[in-house]
């Protein structure tokens, strides 16, 4: 079986899919941002706070639409979580393996909230207004986009490598051998895929005027008056948290 396959309901075409439902896709990804950054914090919260707002906030993400998408996160890294848990409990305590197990899930899940409705165009204009220059914010906006890319080369050259006899079944030492034969099968052609991919966005970037020093954004971010409500209320609710006893 292949471990990339994605599997469900409507698979999913990226690693993270967009929920064009979601009211926050409508939000400016500068305040979604900011929500996700203000939500990790509270990852420094003790057990019982912690457990308290890990519920809190999974419930919030109902209305907006992405629990499903947070369950599918937690699924995809779930035998990390188990890993992680009873390594915690075995070489410290129960307390503290939940304590870093729901401060391992509550980072993942805050970040659902910006990468599940902001697309990599969208993400590029947060950074450059938030002051980044526009090769930076060009450079993490195509990273965020590749990655999805990448998933897939990785997926199609599986299949195709399947359809030539790879990843056959084998026993004992001869099984070993031939799975390092299929990952070289696999990685070559995926570091040939990804160079070429690579000089193809290059070459594309730089026709388009990618150095130019007079470069104008076609779109621009404006701040809505709901844009800012949202914003200064998620920092009265993360202060209150904090200030709460």
């Amino acid at each position: 079986m292949n471990p990339f396959r994605r599997r469900g309901q409507g698979e999913h075409k990226r690693l993270v899919r967009i929920v064009r439902e979601s009211p926050l896709r409508q939000v400016d990804p500068r305040v979604k941002l900011e929500i996700s950054l203000l939500v990790t914090l509270a990852i420094m919260l003790p057990l019982e706070r912690l457990a308290i707002f890990w519920l809190a906030f999974g419930v919030l993400m109902l209305p907006a639409r992405l629990a499903t998408e947070m369950l599918y996160q937690m699924r995809r890294i779930a035998w990390i979580l188990v890993v992680l848990f009873v390594l915690d409990w075995l070489s410290v305590n129960l307390e503290f393996a939940l304590l870093i197990t729901l401060r391992f899930t509550l980072v993942v899940s805050a970040f659902v909230i910006f990468f599940a409705t902001t697309r990599p165009e969208e993400f590029r204009l947060a950074l450059e207004r938030m002051g980044m220059p526009y090769s930076y914010a060009f450079s993490l906006s195509l990273a965020f986009l590749a990655i999805p890319m990448m998933n897939e080369e990785w997926q199609t050259i599986w299949e195709a490598q399947r359809s030539r006899g790879a990843w056959s079944e084998s026993k004992g030492l001869l099984r070993i051998r031939h799975q390092l034969s299929d990952l070289v099968a696999l990685g070559v052609p995926a570091i040939v895929l990804t160079v070429k991919q690579a000089w193809t966005f290059t070459e594309a970037a730089y026709t388009r005027g990618f150095d130019s020093p007079h470069r104008q954004p076609y779109r621009q971010l404006v701040m809505q008056p709901w844009d800012r409500a949202l914003s200064i209320g998620a920092l009265m609710m993360i202060a209150l948290v904090f200030i709460w006893r």
